[in-house]
């Protein structure tokens, strides 16, 4: 099988920070990035301890978020330099993948 040499690039956010719109049109318009994908998380907490769920109970709609795409090393290093002013640190993620060509 034939494979490329990609960069997964996996950023953290919540609802509440009402980043999602933004970033969305920044990886489409501006960077062009490939593969993006967005998860929206049922359960999970971060740097503040708190634990956030889909629960009936629960109506914050404060859950997690993760955006992840794939692009070449150098534009996925390119991408993330941009992000870094727009996500708080500690909030991205990558790592070296292969992606299947045939």
């Amino acid at each position: 099988m034939n494979h490329t040499s990609v960069t997964m690039v996996r950023i953290y956010l919540t609802e509440g920070e009402a980043q999602l719109d933004t970033l969305i049109r920044r990886l489409h318009d501006w960077e062009k990035a490939s593969g993006v994908t967005v998860f929206r998380g049922i359960s999970g907490f971060g740097e503040s301890g708190e634990i956030h769920h889909s629960g009936l109970l629960d109506l914050s709609l404060n859950l997690p978020i993760v955006v992840e795409f794939y692009d070449s090393p150098e534009k996925a290093e390119a991408i993330v330099k941009h992000l870094n002013d727009f996500i708080k640190p500690g909030h991205i993620v990558t790592w070296d993948a292969r992606v299947n060509t045939q």
